[in-house]
């Protein structure tokens, strides 16, 4: 713990020691960007490797005979689904089904682990532990002693696969496996939060040196900061909660309908006004616009508007490396989520022109996987 209160992760020397600037997120201080400067080192994550030290995260670990069926309780696809050695993007749910948060379920052969956002991590562990009722299981909020790198980019499996015994190679999208990177002992999971090919590893904290070093460095991954990361996530169309998705969306309007299996058995927490949902249709979606008018980076909280009626805020906004160009996301009625459907934004005070376009805004390494 630093004096100013926040947490710090095992890498913080590391950033420092790189010139890394540091800012408050999630209750630690974390790295926005490194000398390179944001826009370099986004490029790098999508033609080499980066990066990313995302010890933050939040992970939950639940054993017990009943561990299946209660995270299928308290999320909304289906553990059942997964066999040993898999990963599953889900959701946290309220009783109305809409976002307590997003999240990863690991399975392995004896417990499962689930991986959530920093920012919500005491919400979330509240929210699970509240309705562990009349099920035998253990639950365990192991994230202080989980440390994270994400090592991300097209270049990323020749270093990692350098590194360890383990078959990356052969490694689908969304499995992991369990071995050693680098002489340390971790889980490998081949996910991320970029759009391009990567792997996340989790390890004791104790062994954070090592594992930096082992990925980071002259001919290996470039450093990367959380400015980066959201403007790779934003392009890959991937919802960020507090932004695309919170406690007032939910999947089907999120454009994550996918992860609601309303028949996998059980009831779960959300379900019923889900259910209500998927018959009636949603009255909005998520979609990806671009603004019309050069020079315009349309940011969180804007208002947006279909002629005179506003209709809501932007979600995420940005310029785009990749791209050269602004773009963002907002919910807009269902009438008016077809690409090339203009509506407005309010930008500062003066109304810009935008238009919908098809999610995601860019399609990375990791489509080919």
């Amino acid at each position: 713990m630093s004096t100013t209160g926040l947490k710090r992760t095992p890498f913080y020397d590391m950033h420092v020691s790189l010139g890394a600037k540091m800012v408050p997120f999630a209750g630690f201080e974390m790295p926005v960007q490194y000398p390179t400067g944001i826009n370099r080192e986004h490029e790098i994550v999508r033609t080499d490797i980066g990066v990313f030290d995302v010890t933050h995260m939040g992970e939950f670990e639940i054993t017990g005979p009943d561990r299946n069926a209660f995270v299928n309780r308290v999320t909304c696809n289906d553990v059942g689904a997964l066999t040993e050695g898999q990963v599953q993007y889900s959701a946290i749910l309220t009783e109305d089904g809409t976002f307590v948060d997003d999240c990863l379920v690991y399975r392995f052969d004896d417990k499962i682990m689930m991986v959530v956002n920093a920012s919500n991590c005491e919400k979330d562990w509240k929210h699970i532990v509240d309705r562990k009722g009349g099920i035998n299981v253990r639950l365990k909020n192991i994230s202080d002693d989980v440390a994270l790198l994400a090592v991300q980019g097209p270049k990323s499996e020749g270093l990692m696969q350098s590194l360890t015994r383990l078959n990356l190679t052969g490694m689908g999208y969304y499995h992991f496996d369990v071995g050693q990177v680098a002489g340390t002992d971790c889980f490998v999971s081949r996910t991320g939060y970029t759009g391009e090919d990567g792997f996340e590893i989790y390890f004791r904290p104790k062994q954070a040196e090592v594992m930096w070093h082992a990925v980071v460095g002259q001919g290996r991954g470039a450093p990367i900061g959380l400015g980066a990361r959201d403007s790779l996530r934003l392009e890959a169309g991937m919802p960020l909660y507090g932004n695309d998705i919170d406690d007032t969306t939910n999947p089907y309007e999120a454009g994550v309908g996918w992860i609601v299996k309303l028949n996998k058995g059980a009831p779960f927490v959300g379900r019923p006004p889900l259910e209500q949902v998927k018959a009636k249709g949603v009255t909005r979606k998520l979609v990806g616009f671009r603004p019309l008018e050069k020079g315009v980076i349309p940011r969180h909280g804007y208002d947006t508007y279909l002629g005179e009626r506003k209709v809501d805020i932007v979600r995420s906004g940005g310029f785009s490396p990749t791209l050269k160009h602004a773009i963002g996301t907002t919910y807009l009625p269902t009438h008016s989520v077809e690409p090339g459907t203009r509506f407005l934004i309010d930008c500062r005070g003066k109304k810009v022109e935008a238009e919908v376009v098809k999610l995601p805004f860019y399609r990375g390494s990791v489509t080919r996987k």
